[in-house]
């Protein structure tokens, strides 16, 4: 599969939700650069997984919506908005925030992630 593809089924998923989906497509050391509004994280795999437990317990839809999405060799960037719908209100779909992601591809798995995000 092409890095890509493997980009592409990543975000075409519902992933998020799902921390052993997650962690299938993510390499052992992986790595994300995460600048959001709240400031800076780097996440290791674990906590990437962590946080999609988080998540599954307050979301019951995750849907990304690609804009773009460029390839060049093993380097990836896709642009996305993240949507969501919530435990409490499973018929409303919720816009979270707008991200641009860098993707590293490395053995067919996400590994260096450079990633910037802004609420909606």
């Amino acid at each position: 599969m092409t890095p890509k593809k493997t980009v592409e089924n990543f975000y075409k998923s519902d992933v998020l939700l799902d921390p052993e989906l997650t962690g299938s497509f993510l390499h052992e050391e992986a790595l994300l650069d995460w600048n959001s509004s709240k400031g800076f994280l780097q996440m290791k795999k674990v906590d990437i997984v962590s946080l999609c437990a988080e998540m599954g317990k307050a979301y019951v839809r995750s849907k990304m919506r690609i804009s773009h999405i460029l390839a060049e060799g093993n380097l990836v960037s896709v642009r996305y908005s993240h949507f969501v719908k919530t435990i409490e209100n499973p018929r409303e779909e919720i816009l979270m925030a707008h991200f641009i992601v860098i993707w590293e591809v490395r053995d067919g798995k996400l590994f260096r992630g450079y990633q910037m995000s802004q609420p909606s």
